[in-house]
């Protein structure tokens, strides 16, 4: 069997960025880019050490860059003091403290501003809540919030006394909260009443309620509840407290509470392989200067810029594009309590013209559902703002990549395709807008510092032109720290024996052209085995999707299968109506030789299943693992507690 994963897309299509883009930016040009590369090659220590001096204020200056003395529980700057909420606050008082830093909007349309001296006073009071509430340094906090400019000030305030946040999506069920408040040891608990999406009220106190019912949780002293809502909630004295009463009174000044380099800013719970969620820690001074850096870098930060990441908080997304980043380079950017779809599927497309969004950074799942609601809409609206276009959270197929820079970009904005996840705090792999020639569907190259490579089971490079396990070779700033409470299952994880311990294992499959440029094929977990091929469901789900006439999104899995060691199971949704019988039967048969027309018959789905849609959790993000139950006919057993649409797992059960 072939230890590397074969790569069957072949896109030649390349986008250089436009002279008039290069001259502006903050890496111009290729050589600017290769240079810092270079930097980073020839003294690495010092190349970190340099940046980390420029990017952030530091109440105590580190002396040593790098300790690798207990690899792979690496230290960065270990030395060194400083405050996360510090760096992205009180550094813009004395320069630009009426600037705008938050403008939300509100699911049913309302807007909000604030200005960083007025989000500076909102933090200092909640600190000094949850200083009186006795948390101190090293406590954990556990936010259950809505998006909203609250969550923000929570996330700020926790960071500003030396706690350590742990944020759990709004759309998460009582028995997750449960388990993430439990594994994190909270103390403390900020939620709301409830929050809006769609025009419609979702609760979240009773949550919270349902959680603390199920037990385990009694080391929680306090409860604080913002009125996001309005409706009535059961409220436990004393335990719950509503914002407004806590902070009433409450000085709008807050020393920081210095920590070192190397304090746990937040844990933010994954899911893992075990079905037990993997609490992902980060630091808190490598972390915030590759937000900062990668701000500046990936989407060329302006002074002028309107930013907006359509991300949750709940994810690391939000973590670092929202609360951190942004702020941290003084950004005024939007964030939105609702859905891409609400009222109508121009959401998106009406916020970018109303704020006049300069970088708009989203999901690939929310770009073929809006191709699928609409691909003519954007231009009904006036999107002449915009200068920079981002996805993020799984590849971008290439059609889906095109509409993007046809419609929404009209063919002006450079693409920057971010691969990271939440155990990497930020970017790694992605396109400079200023420098890097993209290629649709392609993450393109590692950035400065970041030293990647693609490499076979035994940890020995492929080579150009070939595919197989994405690793990066040495620690960066931002990496995973451990996972909280669990350091073995971190070293298993991520630094496993196969690899001597040595390189970071992402659990991606990545091809590499002639170029060097880098294409993420999917979780090496998710790589099908077919008569002897590996193939990176992602390729198959590209092939589909580039059907555009008939299809509007697709999702690939395995099953078993005698023959050929793996059948590919596709899961479609079409542009039209649902097809029945025999028309359905005739439309999976045109998609097979679709598949074999696009890579070759080695790929033809052996099953197609139609569905109006794909098992998605709230957030968005299809919910594979259930797919991969249907595939092999079993019962589903797993928790769907965050399945937004649990009616169309009976529906994707019928075969075609």
């Amino acid at each position: 069997m072939s230890s590397t994963i074969e790569s069957v897309l072949h896109e030649t299509r390349v986008f250089p960025p436009s002279a008039e883009f290069v001259r502006q930016a903050n890496v111009s040009g290729m050589e600017a880019y290769r240079k810092l590369v270079a930097e980073a090659e020839r003294d690495f220590d010092g190349f970190w050490a340099r940046l980390a001096r420029e990017q952030l204020l530091w109440h105590k200056p580190f002396t040593q860059v790098l300790d690798e003395s207990n690899a792979p529980f690496y230290r960065w700057f270990y030395d060194g003091e400083l405050n996360a909420s510090h760096n992205c606050l009180d550094r813009h008082l004395g320069t630009q403290p009426d600037k705008v830093a938050i403008i939300f909007e509100a699911d049913d349309g309302q807007v909000t501003k604030i200005t960083y001296k007025q989000l500076y006073h909102e933090v200092c009071r909640l600190a000094n809540a949850l200083r009186h509430h006795g948390i101190k340094t090293g406590d954990r906090v556990l936010i259950y919030m809505p998006m909203s400019i609250q969550v923000v000030v929570a996330m700020q305030a926790c960071a500003r006394i030396g706690a350590t946040h742990s944020v759990v999506f709004g759309g998460f069920s009582a028995k997750s909260l449960q388990e993430r408040i439990i594994d994190a040891g909270a103390t403390e608990v900020i939620t709301a009443d409830g929050q809006f999406r769609g025009g419609r009220e979702i609760p979240l106190k009773p949550v919270v309620d349902e959680a603390f019912a199920m037990g385990g949780c009694e080391g929680v002293r306090n409860v604080i509840v913002y009125k996001r809502s309005g409706s009535a909630v059961p409220m436990s004295a004393p335990r719950d407290k509503w914002w407004d009463d806590v902070v009433r009174g409450q000085p709008d000044t807050c020393e920081p509470t210095w920590v070192n380099a190397e304090h746990p800013l937040f844990i933010l719970y994954t899911s893992g392989s075990t079905g037990k969620p993997k609490g992902v820690q980060h630091s808190t001074g490598g972390y915030l200067l590759w937000a900062m850096l990668t701000m500046q870098w990936v989407f060329d930060h302006k002074p002028s810029d309107v930013f907006w990441c359509t991300a949750d908080v709940g994810w690391v997304t939000g973590h670092t594009y929202i609360t951190y980043g942004p702020l941290a380079v003084g950004a005024t950017e939007v964030m939105f309590e609702g859905i891409p779809t609400y009222p109508d599927a121009g959401r998106f497309w009406k916020i970018i013209q109303d704020h006049k969004v300069n970088v708009f950074y989203t999901a690939p799942t929310a770009i073929r559902s809006l191709i699928k609601a609409g691909g003519d809409l954007p231009k009904k609206y006036d999107l002449s703002s915009l200068r920079i276009l981002g996805t993020v959270g799984e590849p971008i197929n290439p059609e889906a990549w095109m509409w993007y820079h046809r419609t929404v970009g009209n063919e002006r904005c450079p693409i920057v395709d971010t691969w990271w996840q939440t155990e990497t705090g930020g970017h790694l792999i992605s396109p400079l807008p200023g420098a890097t020639p993209t290629k649709p569907g392609s993450a393109t190259l590692p950035l400065p510092g970041i030293f990647a490579d693609i490499v076979d089971e035994t940890g020995n490079s492929v080579g150009r032109g070939k595919g197989g396990i994405l690793v990066i070779k040495r620690p960066w700033p931002a990496m995973i720290r451990t996972i909280w409470g669990d350091p073995e299952r971190y070293r298993k994880s991520y630094y496993p024996a196969d690899f001597q311990g040595q390189y970071y294992l992402a659990g991606d499959g990545a091809s590499m052209d002639a170029e060097g440029y880098y294409r993420i094929v999917g979780r090496i977990d998710d790589v099908l085995n077919v008569s002897g091929h590996r193939l990176g469901t992602m390729e198959v789900e590209s092939a589909l999707v580039a059907n555009t006439k008939l299809v509007a999104e697709a999702a690939v899995v395995g099953r078993p299968d005698e023959l050929t060691g793996e059948a590919v199971v596709a899961f479609v949704v079409l542009k039209g109506a649902r097809p029945h019988g025999e028309a359905a039967r005739q439309m999976a048969q045109e998609l097979r030789d679709w598949v074999a027309k696009e890579i070759g018959p080695i790929a033809k789905p052996k099953d197609i299943r139609f569905g109006d849609n794909l098992p998605k959790t709230r957030s968005g993000k299809i919910m594979r693992r259930l797919l991969r139950s249907i595939a092999k006919g079993e019962e589903i057993k797993q928790d769907i507690s965050t399945l937004e649409n649990p009616a169309i797992l009976e529906q994707l059960k019928q075969s075609s």
